[in-house]
This record gives structure tokens, C-alpha cells and sequence, in this order.
């Protein structure tokens, strides 16, 4: 039925006003309007037209249809009025309550009904002053959320810049250690392109001597030969006289080579070359030592770029937590579980550090007693104190601070020792064996020395 009217009323609709007709008119064209709206937009006309096809009209043309205007009269009284919002569309009563457990407003009526019946229920406006304590706790909440929402995306574009810094840096070594692979490469081929152009010259003047030797060799034999063949034009007599000197200008000197020099360099040893440049090329690549794992490190140590030095730092760094990082200290990138091995630590006036090797297998989030149980074999300097893991070490006197501390490692053996290279005495030592892999590990506390560590083989002592 609704929709009926809605149909209904499109047609009975005036154009200029958007109402249903009041007094409609209809001109000539058949279009229909309200009386007083069309003399409205007439007046605003110099000649008067139709407000919907624009046709001319004149001012007697209106016609009014009584049968049309009560029709709209009826419509207007049947059209049913909106409901306002806070009456009960079922009952048309005052929504006067609110009902908890259909989290909607209801009537007096709807109360007492079986719908509602056992329902808690409560006026509209203390539902309302409750319902809105409530609700603003959970926008609250969803505020808090929002803003560790956006902590976290905070944290994720530093980490992005931070990894395209990193990426950066990263880039400019490979870059830089490449070049040097591209130059000496360079250097190599120049220096092979100059020696056999050296050597090419060489030959090259040995041959022009030579060429210019036969040529002269030629020249003799043709002049030599053009006497002969005069001698043959002489009379028998003086041919006779004269044939024991040309017997002696027959004689054929000894026959050059025909073989092209050249054929000594076609087999050129190109392969040979190569592998000798390869071979010394081994000698500019350094076999980098013992060198550390920035993805180990906490976030109180900063690794330096070329990892090889570690530095405590008063405020924590923004690192990513992945499962490699350690709680305190950080690990070596390579680990060994066979083999001997040696690297030398430059601890220098470092108040506060801790040396040795960790189990691959320890749990790197929690901090744990420095003892071989714990499987951390470690030789340390806290308090101005020197201890083999949790225990006391022998003391050193000051005056006799080692600088360096060389790691000596043999996994087969199941020993770790700790030496000092300057004066060859040796710090402390672990036996007893290695139930897993193992990696170096290297913890500061001093916020003025960092750690640096070298090759052992290399060390200038």
C-alpha cells in the first residue's frame, strides 16, 4: 500500500514546489502545477512560458480541473505522517524505557507484554547516562589500542629506515671491496697487455733484422744469377774458360727456415695466466678473523661497521627483536664445532668485560650464570676483578693489565684457554669438552673502551 502512494504521489507532485498540488493548474502542453507557483515563476518571466518544456503560453490559458484538486486533497489526507522517533511504532506510546536484554528502547505497553516479560529494564535516561559511562570506556579502550597501533607502525618505519640506512652502508662496502677486485683486475690485465706487447716488439725487431738479412740475400743470388745467364750467351771457348769461377757461383746457399715464427706463440698459455692472477689475486683478499653478529647484539651494544669492535652505550639502541639477539652480549657469526682456532682480543683499559664462548643451544633471552652448566666458558674483568665464570681468578696486578687477550680454542681437545700473547702466560683455562657447537662471545660494560678483536696470526704484539 505504501508503495502504492509512493507511486501515487510522484504523479501528483508539483514541479516548482516538490509538494503535492494545492489549486493545480494544467496549460495547454498538458503539464500541471500549482496555481500560485506557476503566477510566482510567471512573474519573474517577460513572456510566459510553460516551466517545463519552455513552450509560450498566455496568461487565460491556465484551465482548473476540480476533479483533479480533490483528488490531491484526498491524497494529502490519507498519506500517512511519520511516526516520530520516540514513540513505540507498535504501540504509539512514549519510549519511556530501555530494555537490557533487547538493547532497545520500549513503551509502557511493550513492558507488560510476554515479549518482554522477566527482562531487566530501566527508564530511558538512567539506561542512557550508564550505557554512555560504558561505552566511553570502550572507545577508551579502543583509543589504547589505536595508539599502540600506531606505536607499533612508528616502529616499523624506523626499522624500515633504519634498514635502508643499513642497506645503504652495506651497498657502499660491497661497492668499495669490489672495486678494489675491479681494479686490481684492472692493474693485472695492463700489466699482462704491457709484458706481452714487450715482448711481441722484441720479436718484431728480430724479424725486421732478419727480413732485411734475406733481403739482401735476394738481391746477391739475383744479380749473381743475371751473370750466369749472361755467361751462357758467350762463345763456347770463353764459356769454357770461364766455368770453373761460375761452377763456384752455382754453389746454393744454405736454405733458410719457412716455418712462421709465429707458430712458436700460437699455443700461448692463457689458462696459466689466468690461474696465476686468481692465485695472487687470493693474496688482496684478507681472510677476515673471528668477527662479530650485529643480529646477536643487545640493545646496549653498538657493532661497528666492519664488526669487528663492540662498544657499550648509555642509552638502548632501536633494535628488532628476532630470536639470534641476545639479553647481554653478543656472538661471534661464525661458530665451531671441530678444529682449532685463535683470535686475540684488545681489551686495553676496559673496566668492565666478559670473554669466552656460549652454547649454540642456550636460551639468548634470559640472563644466565656465567659457568660451563650454563654452557658459557667464560673469562671475565668486573669490579676490578678477574673471575673464571662466577669464580675468582688468580689476581693481576695492575702494572701488568694484559692489553690483548688471545682465545686459544681446541674443540677436539675440549679445552679454552685464555692467554696473554705479550708476556705468554696463560689467564685461565677450560677443560672438560663441548657437548654442542659453540661461538665466541664478547660482552662490555664501559661506556669509554670498546673491544676490538683481531686475527691472532696477524697481531702486532
Amino acid at each position: 500500500m505504501s508503495d502504492a502512494l509512493s507511486f501515487l504521489e510522484e504523479d501528483l507532485t508539483c514541479l516548482i514546489c516538490c509538494d503535492v498540488f494545492t489549486d493545480p493548474v494544467t496549460l495547454k502542453c498538458s503539464h500541471s502545477l500549482c496555481s500560485e507557483c506557476l503566477q510566482r515563476f510567471w512573474a519573474t518571466q517577460e513572456v510566459p512560458q510553460c516551466p517545463v518544456c519552455r513552450k509560450e503560453c498566455s496568461h487565460d490559458e491556465p484551465t482548473k480541473s476540480l476533479a483533479f484538486k480533490a483528488l490531491c486533497e484526498s491524497f494529502k489526507t490519507r498519506k500517512p505522517t511519520a511516526v516520530s522517533g520516540d514513540v513505540c511504532p507498535l504501540h504509539k506510546e512514549t519510549l519511556k524505557l530501555f530494555c537490557y536484554d533487547d538493547k532497545q528502547p520500549i513503551c509502557v505497553v511493550c513492558y507488560t507484554s510476554k515479549q518482554h516479560e522477566n527482562h531487566k529494564c530501566s527508564p530511558v535516561e538512567e539506561a542512557a547516562v550508564n550505557l554512555k559511562e560504558t561505552f566511553k570506556e570502550q572507545i577508551d579502550k579502543l583509543q589504547v589500542t589505536v595508539d599502540d597501533h600506531m606505536k607499533a607502525k612508528k616502529s616499523c618505519v624506523e626499522e624500515a629506515e633504519l634498514i635502508k640506512e643499513h642497506t645503504s652502508v652495506e651497498e657502499n662496502k660491497i661497492k668499495k671491496e669490489f672495486e678494489k677486485l675491479h681494479q686490481f683486475l684492472r692493474d693485472e690485465e695492463e700489466k699482462q697487455i704491457r709484458a706481452l706487447r714487450k715482448e711481441m716488439e722484441h720479436r718484431d725487431e728480430k724479424l725486421k733484422s732478419r727480413i732485411t738479412g734475406l733481403s739482401k740475400k735476394i738481391s746477391d743470388l739475383s744479380e749473381r744469377m743475371a751473370a750466369l745467364w749472361q755467361q751462357l750467351e758467350d762463345e763456347n771457348i770463353t764459356f769454357l774458360q770461364n766455368y770453373r769461377d761460375a761452377l763456384k757461383k752455382l754453389k746454393h746457399p744454405s736454405v733458410p727456415k719457412t716455418t712462421p715464427v709465429i707458430e712458436e706463440y700460437q699455443h700461448h698459455p692463457i689458462q696459466t695466466m689466468i690461474f696465476t692472477t686468481w692465485a695472487r689475486m687470493q693474496n688482496i683478499v684478507e681472510k677476515p678473523p673471528v668477527t662479530l653478529d650485529p643480529d646477536t647484539a643487545s640493545d646496549k651494544l653498538m657493532v661497528s661497521q666492519n664488526c669487528t669492535s663492540v662498544q657499550y652505550v648509555e642509552k638502548r639502541l632501536k633494535v628488532s627483536d628476532n630470536p639470534k639477539r641476545l639479553y647481554v652480549g653478543v656472538l661471534a657469526s661464525q661458530g665451531f664445532s671441530s678444529g682449532q682456532h685463535c683470535w686475540d682480543v684488545e681489551v686495553g683499559g676496559n673496566k668492565n668485560w666478559t670473554l669466552g664462548v656460549v652454547g649454540e643451544t642456550v636460551n639468548r633471552k634470559y640472563l644466565y650464570k656465567m659457568d660451563p652448566m650454563s654452557r658459557f666458558w667464560c673469562f671475565r674483568y668486573v669490579e676490578r676483578k678477574y673471575k673464571k665464570g662466577i669464580k675468582p681468578a688468580k689476581d693481576i696486578d695492575n702494572n701488568e693489565r694484559p692489553n690483548i687477550i688471545r682465545l686459544q680454542l681446541d674443540f677436539h681437545k675440549g679445552e679454552l684457554r685464555f692467554i696473554e700473547p705479550f708476556r705468554n702466560r696463560i689467564l685461565c683455562t677450560f677443560k672438560g669438552g663441548f657437548p654442542e657447537r659453540v661461538f665466541p662471545y664478547f660482552c662490555t660494560g664501559d661506556l669509554s673502551t670498546p673491544l676490538n678483536i683481531f686475527p691472532a696470526k696477524k697481531q702486532q704484539l
